[in-house]
């Protein structure tokens, strides 16, 4: 019955009930983003990894290396 009655509107009819339609979904996003409810895509999504912390001798180490393999570039760039 709904297909009839979208056949017997008016151009005009059928834009103000897109723009309403549109203004209904953005507003319940809306509403689920404040009241915390997830929706479809983020429920399908895989969940977040913890973001993994490195020690602070491991900081060392590779700053160690890289200032290194630094130095080995510059004095390889002296020699020419």
């Amino acid at each position: 019955m709904q297909n009839n009655l979208l056949t017997t509107l008016s151009v005009k009819s059928l834009k103000q009930a897109v723009a309403i339609r549109e203004r209904i979904d953005g507003l319940q996003r809306d509403l689920d983003r404040i009241s915390g409810a997830q929706t479809e895509s983020a429920k399908n999504r895989a969940p977040r990894r913890k973001k993994s912390k490195m020690s602070a001798a491991a900081r060392a180490k590779i700053s160690a290396a890289a200032k290194e393999r630094w130095a080995k570039f510059r004095a390889q760039k002296a020699k020419k």
